[in-house]
């Protein structure tokens, strides 16, 4: 269970950080953010700000202890974020689509080991599937 619970913030932590990080200059509209995400991907400007709010809301429902159902949306949520990045990234041809491996990767560690965290902590308490036994 230890291992599990170190593997599960390590990841979490650095995947909380980097959409944290792809988050904030969203929010503010940095003119980086409006140019990657208006003048080459084709996404309206008011759509930047709106996504940037959504994976802070995301990030904190990751990090935030219980509500379950909720983090499971919101590791849907920036899955989707990210294979939609990941899309738009390819469909205007450009190569950087790479660089994508790296917080899939991270998302993916996260959510395996929130799983397999929660199924310890399930088997501990006495607890299957929301319904003690």
């Amino acid at each position: 269970m230890k291992k599990t619970n170190i593997f599960y913030w390590v990841f979490t932590g650095l995947f909380a950080f980097l959409m944290l990080s792809s988050a904030i200059p969203d929010i503010i509209s940095h003119p980086m953010a409006i140019q990657g995400m208006h003048e080459e991907l084709g996404y309206p400007v008011y759509f930047v700000p709106f996504i940037g709010v959504a994976k802070l809301l995301g990030v904190a429902a990751i990090l935030i202890p219980g509500f379950h159902r909720l983090k499971e949306w919101a590791y849907a949520g920036l899955f989707f974020d990210l294979i939609g990045a990941t899309f738009s990234i390819v469909a205007i041809g450009k190569p950087d689509w790479m660089f994508m491996v790296l917080p899939l990767g991270l998302a993916t560690a996260s959510y395996v080991f929130y799983n397999r965290r929660r199924k310890f902590i399930n088997q501990e308490t006495g607890v299957l599937g929301g319904v003690a036994f």
